[in-house]
């Protein structure tokens, strides 16, 4: 599995800085994706144990409030697992003091039983839509999509929004 690009300080991708991972493939190539780099599964860099090191150093700092991934298509069958290996590691080293937020094209009732759910705090879910695109929507691209509370969710079990 392979990555895009890691940064370092990242205040576009949730609340307040963050350290952002965007992982490399994406099977549903959204017409006028911010994001194109990201679609070929062979792009980009080798995902390890050394980059998950170095994600996890660089959430080791007071004024970062958590890891967002994005892709590409982090829940790809291709990248699922070593986004669940990222997340696991994160979770062991801050708890709950710093958050996980992931986005995908995938709607979280396809994708709600992966275990990776039980370790994110947020979930924006959908395929970006041109032609539901309205600027300036918080933390996503088109209003179909859903910034989804995943504690608040499964303990309801019903969709609760973040926001």
């Amino acid at each position: 599995m392979r990555y895009n690009k890691i940064r370092k300080m990242d205040i576009s991708n949730g609340e307040g800085v963050r350290v952002s991972i965007f992982f490399q493939g994406c099977i549903f190539h959204c017409k006028n994706c911010f994001n194109k780099e990201t679609w070929d599964f062979n792009g980009g860099y080798e995902f390890n144990q050394d980059v998950i090191d170095k994600i996890l150093e660089l959430c080791d700092k007071s004024y970062i409030t958590g890891l967002s991934i994005l892709g590409g298509e982090p829940l790809h069958k291709k990248n699922v697992n070593g986004v669940l290996e990222l997340v696991k590691k994160f979770r062991e080293k801050f708890k709950q003091t710093k958050t996980i937020w992931l986005w995908s094209g995938f709607l979280y009732e396809d994708v709600k039983d992966y275990e990776v759910f039980s370790y994110i705090d947020v979930f924006i879910d959908g395929r970006f839509m041109q032609d539901k695109y309205i600027p300036n929507l918080k933390w996503k691209g088109s209003s179909n999509q859903r910034v989804i509370d995943v504690k608040k969710t499964k303990k309801n079990k019903k969709i609760v929004l973040y926001c």
